[in-house]
């Protein structure tokens, strides 16, 4: 039964994100299946929970979340199928695109939605700028972002030197 729990898990990470999710902005394919890879995996399938442990990293299209520990939340669908509602993060969480790369301590990743969010000591950084702040939103769909206290937001932006 266990090889069964695991093999429903590898078709679970080879779906796509549910058909009803619009396409993001930034070039993001949301149809795209996700891969995750990890040091160990734990299935609780009578809680549609997905454990992955030490080195995380996930992978769809041109984005990539890796942490020190995932938890893929799944619902399952007809004929056997499941599809990926939630990715929860914790542990040196980094969030990647092309142009962007976010930190932070924990991270949610809503599939349905297209939104992730970033918690605790956040950095976001798009070539030499950054900003820091205590939460991070990304929509994936708008690829609009929100960073916000309850302390100070800092940013450090860099001016292009001519010619470049």
């Amino acid at each position: 039964m266990r090889l069964a729990s695991a093999l429903a898990l590898l078709v679970l990470i080879a779906l796509t994100v549910p058909a009803a999710a619009q396409a993001p902005a930034r070039g993001q394919d949301a149809q795209q299946p996700i891969e995750i890879s990890a040091d160990s995996l734990e299935v609780k399938q009578n809680q549609n929970l997905a454990v992955f442990r030490g080195n995380v990293d996930a992978v769809q299209g041109a984005f990539r979340l890796r942490a020190n520990e995932v938890l893929v939340h799944y619902r399952p669908g007809q004929g056997g199928t499941s599809n990926i509602s939630r990715i929860d993060a914790t542990g040196k969480v980094r969030f990647e695109t092309a142009t962007e790369t976010a930190q932070g301590e924990t991270g949610v990743y809503d599939v349905v939605e297209q939104v992730v969010v970033l918690t605790g000591d956040v950095r976001l950084t798009q070539d030499k700028n950054v900003l820091r702040g205590d939460r991070l939103t990304l929509n994936l769909q708008t690829g609009e972002s929100r960073i916000e206290g309850p302390s100070r937001v800092k940013g450090l932006f860099q001016p292009q030197k001519k010619g470049t």
